[in-house]
């Protein structure tokens, strides 16, 4: 078992950003998906949006496995 103060950490982190990060990123990432079709170039831009649309499932994980921050 960790830290418990890492839980607590990530517990903060996931209801005060990672919710935040993810509903920001929904939106642009919908409308850059759609447009890769065209311009492939784009395909970068959309893997971040993801990864954000992806941050509270991380914090999330990160939270259960009390794991440090680096």
């Amino acid at each position: 078992m960790g830290n418990p103060l890492w839980f607590i950490f990530w517990l903060l982190v996931f209801w005060i950003v990672s919710f935040a990060v993810a509903f920001f990123c929904a939106f642009f990432y919908i409308v850059i998906y759609a447009i890769v079709v065209c311009v492939p170039g784009l395909a970068n831009v959309a893997e971040i949006l993801l990864q954000g649309l992806q941050f509270p499932h991380y914090c999330a994980k990160a939270m259960m496995d009390c794991k440090p921050l680096f």
